[in-house]
């Protein structure tokens, strides 16, 4: 298995291309570089082709006509303002028309609750008990610009108030849906000043540019010892340069690839698809790519392992985040087939990865949050491996920020949850989640 100091070397050398959302050169330059790698281990590599909505973001300003002005992220997939002047007041009293301001908080989700929702829980230390998460969303999810078009607004002013430290960097929302008004987001301390002033005259300033490109899924593969696959994935696309979402998960990829090819092809479990997908901040276009082309080819999958954002918790201090030596809370949303939930609690365990729940797939919403979510309504058995933290969309998330000590344990989870499945058939396992699903 590569080291942790590998795996956080490939890490840094993907964060050091820069910005990589879907169709920017820095993810262009990781799709070629990551076909390299896999190349390089023995695997057979391809490149397929996945349109995808690009969007790129100009200028961001809000200027008062006092002259007070405050710089600001456009909101992705909104429209472009070219200058919207016109009335801002607080969405709660934004008339039609107006440019409507909204705080954003972000949801604290308490462990005690989900651990009633998990199947399994690994937490030798017990601090589910006690431990409070702040996910990187609100209560709406990616819907922050809804209620203000609901209003009749003809501009949306997201003010990062409730955030525990100071961004305008929230690269939210990724779903490629247009909103048909153009918006900005503030940072808390600018939007607080903002907010003193409301209602006021003013200006929107929120360029951007979208357009449709051509990006690649890498797929890799290795022949193993039955007629069945395992598929494992992630996503080398990303809001910032973006360590952890999802450098480290390219890492965790890597490492396992690496590994099965070492390992003399009758020796491994079943056929081995590595998958790398592009457009993840773009309504997971990539993952969908792939299941529209290799549809037929799903009856055979055994299992599909997503693995996602090896992360720190952090404590905002001053402003700032601060990392703390703990792993944020690690998610494992896994089929309702017991000898799976089985196999991944006794792994999660034997690695010794604390502060991980195992959570049934439509847990929180009809499909996992994860870029592999496509894959469930398919019937496709997966364990999809997932952690939330805060900075996850934001440009906060820095190498700083990477699990290190968690890497090798990670990567060796993977390994062992694959070998795990020696002898299993997809219908078998099929079969046992159909007969664990509550309702089914």
């Amino acid at each position: 298995m590569p080291s942790a100091a590998e795996m956080l070397g490939w890490i840094e050398t993907v964060v050091g291309q820069g910005i990589r959302r879907p169709g920017y050169p820095a993810d262009a330059w990781t799709e070629r570089w990551l076909a390299e790698r896999l190349s390089d281990f023995g695997l057979e590599v391809s490149l397929e082709p996945v349109e995808v909505r690009r969007w790129q973001p100009g200028a961001g300003l809000l200027r008062l006509d006092d002259g007070t002005s405050w710089p600001g992220l456009p909101l992705p997939f909104t429209a472009p303002s070219g200058s919207l002047r016109g009335r801002i007041a607080r969405l709660a009293d934004a008339r039609p028309g107006d440019i409507a301001v909204d705080e954003l908080t972000f949801t604290e989700l308490p462990q005690s609750f989900v651990k009633t929702l998990a199947t399994s829980a690994y937490d030798p230390e017990g601090s589910f008990g006690t431990l409070v998460q702040t996910l990187p969303f609100g209560p709406r999810m990616m819907e922050v610009v809804e209620p203000a078009l609901a209003a009749g607004a003809a501009g949306f002013v997201g003010a990062l108030t409730g955030l525990p430290w100071d961004t305008r960097d929230y690269y939210v929302p990724y779903d490629a849906i247009e909103r048909p008004i153009p918006g900005l987001w503030l940072s808390g301390t600018d939007a607080r000043r903002l907010l003193d002033r409301l209602p006021c005259e003013g200006e929107l300033i929120a360029e951007s540019a979208i357009d449709t490109v051509t990006t690649h899924n890498v797929v890799a593969t290795l022949p193993g010892g039955s007629p069945h696959t395992v598929i494992v994935a992630s996503h080398h696309d990303a809001p910032w340069a973006s360590a952890v979402e999802d450098a480290s998960g390219l890492a965790l990829v890597l490492a396992t690839a690496r590994h099965w090819a070492r390992v003399p092809a009758e020796e491994r479990p079943h056929n081995l698809t590595f998958l790398l997908t592009s457009g993840h901040m773009a309504h997971a276009a990539g993952t969908r790519a792939f299941i529209d082309r290799h549809r037929a080819e799903l009856t055979d999958v055994v299992l599909q392992l997503h693995l996602e954002h090896a992360a720190l918790r952090c404590e905002a201090v001053d402003g700032r985040l601060v990392p703390t030596t703990d792993p944020e809370v690690r998610w494992w949303f896994t089929t309702r087939a017991p000898q799976l939930e089985q196999l991944v609690a006794a792994t999660l365990e034997a690695e010794d990865l604390r502060r991980s729940f195992v959570l049934p797939p439509d847990v929180f919403s009809p499909m996992p949050p994860t870029d592999g979510a496509f894959f469930h309504p398919e019937g496709v058995p997966l364990v999809h491996f997932l952690s939330a933290p805060m900075y996850l969309f934001d440009s906060a998330d820095t190498i700083d920020k990477v699990d290190v000590a968690g890497l090798e344990p990670l990567a060796r989870a993977a390994v062992r949850i694959v070998a795990g499945t020696a002898g299993w058939t997809p219908d078998e396992l099929r079969a046992s989640s159909a007969a664990s699903t509550p309702g089914a």
